[in-house]
């Protein structure tokens, strides 16, 4: 019999949902006023925003933990502006990590004014602040340059070095590919952007999360063309 590997799905329609006239946020970890028992961060990781800012729209971020804030458009850019002065713009094809401290505010802005901006707004704690890198912000390689693998975001190996990775990719239908984690006690988070994918044998939608722990490996075949998605390893669980 084979062994199925330990994992917990997210299902995309039982995320939190903030909705206010300016930007909408699902979120599938809780957050704000959103709380569910089967929604606990997943080691590390704490918070998996989904957001789309309106033309012009805005929305203020506070930190609840030391550790890092990814901030990930997908579509569009925005504007992100920090408590220490920071201003820059990040756009689809970018990423940007900030260090944060607990409480420390960010504000994000869609410089837009009739065009909807939507990112992911990725949060994972660390025990310390001391040795946390700098504010980042990169350009990662083309994803529609390496269909059916993924590319390395930040991590150890590339210009933004984090104790976590972060992967995209994107895929043709049927287009598969076995993931590699660094040791057997990485926790790995699935998350789909776009289209539908089989992990591990779990079927998963566009807004599906997937944790697996305990696992040397991780099958996932794309089940529509155009298909994205995002993986996060983290140090442990």
């Amino acid at each position: 019999m084979i062994q199925q590997i330990k994992g917990k799905i997210f299902l995309a329609d039982q995320r939190g949902l903030t909705e206010t006239p300016g930007y909408r946020c699902r979120q599938t970890f809780n957050a704000g006023n959103y709380f569910n028992d089967h929604k606990q961060p997943f080691g590390e990781l704490f918070a998996l925003n989904d957001y789309t800012l309106a033309g012009n729209g805005a929305v203020k971020i506070s930190a609840i933990e030391t550790g890092f804030m990814v901030l990930l458009p997908v579509a569009g850019a925005i504007q992100c502006k920090t408590g220490s002065g920071i201003d820059t713009l990040v756009a689809a094809g970018q990423v940007q990590v900030i260090p944060c401290e607990k409480n420390d505010t960010i504000e994000l802005t869609n410089p837009f004014s009739e065009d909807f901006v939507q990112f992911l707004q990725i949060a994972i704690r660390v025990k310390k602040a001391t040795g946390l890198p700098a504010f980042m912000i990169d350009t990662y390689n083309d994803v529609n340059e390496q269909l059916n693998q993924l590319v390395v975001v930040t991590g150890e190996s590339v210009a933004i070095k984090t104790p976590f990775g972060l992967m995209l990719g994107k895929f043709s239908g049927r287009g598969e590919m076995v993931f590699l984690p660094r040791n057997k006690t990485a926790g790995i988070f699935t998350f789909v952007i776009e289209g539908a994918f089989e992990v591990e044998g779990r079927l998963l939608h566009a807004g599906d999360g997937l944790a697996l722990w305990e696992t040397g490996a991780a099958e996932m075949e794309a089940l529509s063309n155009d298909a994205i998605v995002m993986v996060i390893e983290l140090a442990s669980v």
